[in-house]
């Protein structure tokens, strides 16, 4: 039987296989969940992810404080910036890559349809070279 249970973000940080390091929150290795998964993530200025997409799981941020851009798309040809206040939904199996161009670190929070949070990613390191 499971229960309500609370976590202070902060405890535990991983290496993801993106290139970012989240603090981990929710997840089925920390909570017990079976259907979601949300973290920290804080972008330094000038940090950038590997292009990758989260294979079968859908993903949605909302960004506390900063600025971020994200390339999307099947050759990444689409590009949007996020700022504080705003969110985000990137459907499952969608290529992207975001980055940080500011000269602040941004925070969001992120939750996706995927427990393990790491196992879904796929990344695709064929797209690349295709954001400057």
């Amino acid at each position: 039987m499971t229960s309500c249970q609370k976590i202070r973000p902060g405890a535990t940080a991983y290496a993801g296989k993106q290139g970012f390091d989240y603090v981990e929150g929710i997840s089925r290795e920390s909570m017990g969940s079976r259907a979601i998964c949300m973290m920290l993530l804080t972008i330094p200025p000038g940090g950038r992810a590997h292009a990758h997409k989260h294979a079968t799981h859908e993903t949605a941020i909302y960004v506390l404080s900063g600025v971020t851009m994200m390339a999307w798309g099947d050759r990444l040809e689409n590009v949007m910036e996020i700022a504080a206040g705003e969110m985000l939904y990137i459907p499952a199996d969608m290529p992207h890559l975001p980055w940080n161009p500011g000269p602040e670190p941004a925070v969001a929070v992120i939750a996706r349809t995927d427990p393990h949070e790491q196992e879904s990613v796929v990344l695709l390191p064929d797209l690349e070279s295709l954001v400057a």
